[in-house]
């Protein structure tokens, strides 16, 4: 159903010239496999090529353009010896060096007594100018196709920027005249400039300015992959809403007793996140939020209060989590606050005996079981609900779109709550959930004391030792997080197994260890002595990010901290927060310490807001990465970059509310270009939802 004006773009890279398979593999792993994905592919830098004065003005460190004349060729002596060419512009002379080359073809490339126009590096040594391999050497007639302003792409093994430059070039000829989607008052602010235009231009940078994220010919680029996004989202979203679901109100019997026999009171965020959740489930359409809440807010106490409700009406819930770890700690969370209530909670993981596999499966179709608890094993085939009406899935990062879809179908008209404590800037939420309903839980219980952060050089390890030895002998539990599993030659950073026999030697049996790497009952051993206290300090990976629930533990150490992005930070010092006690987070560092990664430490120093450390997060890292790795659940952008165009995403989002009330089916003449925007941008979705009317 592609628009046909779409073909040329859409076309393969290896019906541009001269790609054979070859360079396609390496394209495609570069950038993609379309035309397209090569015009999406943009330039990091500029080549200046413009300074062409006589050599005998010329600067050191250069890059200097102009004609030679040959004068003589000066074989290596050995191998081990560069070929040298000597030439000069006759107010100065130049020695061309190359240390790779074949004899025949540079005596050819380079005859004696003939002009050549060159590009490349100056260097004066020996009280010479020499250029070593120059980067452009033509006859002297071609001079003016030499770019003056050459754009730099990121590159590959096997590709050159050259290349690139080339498939640019062709790539662009296959642009076909695209039609104007953008409304004229929107046009005003992107100064008139087409979406041909900023494409063409920013493959023929002027200078650097074009290719920053605040040029008008970047933001006219990613204000049309924003508003792509948007209008898909907002079909997505509309479809949603028209889905028919069912309605629970629940008799309050369940809800109420266990609300009762809470060790503590819900925030008022708590309380309106549920309010929010109840209007949803007695509404007659499914059920799509996302609820977002700080580490220890309570998120799960406020996703099994909802359950209820469902489960009073005599129907089954799911909660998914991405480790087992969390799974776990759900479990043991959940079966804690309905003992007594005659609600039955079960675990599955992929880790568990065949036999109890299938004893979960019979009771779960017989309907015995109220709440199912599990990891990637919810998804197979045998897991059979009696009546599965609503679905909670944690950390849904971690998770693709399908596999929430794969989940829900499982149920007949599923009602769906997304949790994640992973802070979201506004921006992402946007871009990445801007087809569900949101609720925040942006306070965290009453009296829960925040954690005292320190920053201190890892050359005062000894002392951080000393003054952990008289905590622990205090009773308390601590965390040293190392960034490896173990020692590699290629990195300086503290391994977690080193660091591990280092520790034993002070603490002994005292410590633990625990990694990815780690068989699921080794981990589940070492966790369950932590938490009983047999272990007083654990050493690991980052594996405790996520879904560690040890409230004893109030000191957290975590080595080559710069090293870490923030989200990352934030999520491991959210484990000493999980009772009432006042936690010590330590930012054991080293040099030498980035610019980025100093103001990182600073802002974990001065802050515990898990909001104010996502924008700030995102600032820094710009929107291509979350929790320091591309994750599958985020949108992620080729044009836009979230840091630099956040304003962009809420004039598209305006815009696409606009377009929704006036032209809500795109018959209009830009309507019709939308729906070229949204094929252009490989929306497939959004067109299938809009398709299915």
């Amino acid at each position: 159903m592609r628009p046909s004006i779409l073909f040329p773009l859409f076309a393969t890279i290896s019906t541009l010239k001269g790609v054979g398979d070859k360079y396609a593999r390496l394209i495609k792993n570069l950038c993609g496999e379309k035309v397209l994905d090569i015009l999406f592919h943009l330039p990091a830098n500029v080549t200046d090529r413009t300074y062409t004065p006589p050599l005998r003005e010329a600067k050191d460190g250069k890059i200097w353009t102009g004609i030679v004349t040959i004068t003589e060729h000066q074989p290596p002596a050995s191998r081990k010896h560069p070929y040298r060419i000597y030439c000069t512009d006759g107010t100065a002379e130049l020695v061309l060096v190359f240390f790779k080359v074949y004899k025949d073809s540079i005596v050819k490339n380079y005859p004696v007594g003939e002009r050549r126009a060159i590009s490349g590096k100056l260097e004066y040594f020996n009280g010479m100018w020499q250029m070593s391999h120059p980067d452009y050497v033509v006859a002297e007639q071609y001079l003016p196709l030499i770019a003056r302003l050459e754009p730099v792409y990121p590159l590959t093994a096997g590709i050159t920027n050259k290349m690139l430059c080339r498939l640019a070039e062709e790539s662009l000829k296959k642009l076909p005249p695209l039609p104007e989607w953008v409304a004229p008052e929107s046009l005003t602010d992107l100064e008139y400039i087409s979406f041909n235009q900023a494409l063409e231009r920013v493959h023929h940078p002027k200078n650097m300015a074009d290719l920053l994220p605040s040029s008008i010919v970047r933001r006219r680029l990613a204000y049309d992959e924003i508003l792509s996004n948007q209008l898909a989202l907002a079909f997505i979203r509309q479809k949603v809403k028209q889905q028919k679901g069912r309605s629970f109100k629940g008799t309050g019997a369940l809800y109420d007793k266990v609300l009762s026999a809470l060790p503590f009171s819900l925030t008022d965020a708590q309380k309106n996140a549920l309010n929010e959740i109840a209007a949803d489930q007695t509404a007659p359409y499914k059920m799509l939020r996302l609820l977002q809440g700080d580490v220890g807010s309570g998120k799960t106490v406020v996703a099994l209060l909802s359950m209820l409700k469902v489960i009073e009406e005599g129907s089954q819930a799911a909660l998914m989590a991405p480790t087992e770890i969390l799974a776990k700690q759900h479990f043991e969370t959940i079966s804690a606050l309905c003992e007594n209530t005659g609600v039955t909670v079960g675990l599955l993981t992929g880790k568990l005996k065949a036999k109890e596999k299938r004893e979960i499966y019979e009771r779960l179709a017989a309907g015995e079981i109220n709440i199912l608890v599990g990891t990637h094993a919810l998804f197979t085939e045998q897991v059979v609900f009696k009546d599965l009406a609503y679905v909670v899935i944690d950390e849904q990062h971690r998770f693709g779109v399908n596999q929430r879809l794969s989940l829900s179908a499982k149920g007949e008209l599923c009602d769906v709550l997304v949790m994640t404590a992973t802070p979201i800037p506004r921006s992402l939420l946007l871009t990445a959930y801007g087809d569900m309903d949101y609720s925040k839980i942006g306070e965290l219980p009453k009296g829960r004391k925040l954690a005292q952060t320190v920053v201190i050089n890892s050359s005062k390890m000894p002392d951080v030792i000393s003054a952990l030895s008289r905590k622990l002998a205090e009773g308390t539990r601590a965390y040293w997080v190392c960034p490896l599993v173990d020692e590699s030659e290629k990195s300086d950073l503290a391994a977690a197994t080193e660091r591990y026999e280092m520790l034993r030697q002070y603490f002994g049996d005292k410590v633990g260890l625990i990694h990815g790497k780690m068989k699921e009952q080794e981990k589940d051993a070492v966790m369950e002595e932590f938490k009983i206290g047999k272990k007083s300090l654990l050493v690991a990976t980052t594996v405790i990010e996520v879904g560690v629930n040890v409230p004893e533990a109030t000191i957290m150490i975590i080595e080559h901290a710069e090293r870490f992005g923030l989200a990352q930070l934030h999520q491991l010092r959210g484990r000493i927060k999980r009772g009432f006690e006042a936690g010590n987070c330590i930012l054991l560092y080293s040099y030498p310490v980035s610019a980025v990664a100093k103001e990182r430490l600073e802002i974990m120093k001065r802050t515990e807001n898990g909001f104010y450390i996502a924008e700030k997060d995102l600032e820094l890292r710009g929107g291509g990465e979350i929790l320091g790795t591309r994750q599958s659940g985020f949108t992620q952008f080729k044009l836009a970059d979230m840091s630099s165009h956040q304003d962009l995403l809420i004039k598209a989002r305006d815009d696409v509310q606009q377009i929704l009330k006036s032209d809500p089916k795109l018959e209009s003449e830009r309507g019709k270009a939308l729906k070229i925007l949204l094929y252009l941008f490989e929306q497939n979705e959004a067109v299938k939802t809009y398709l299915a009317g």
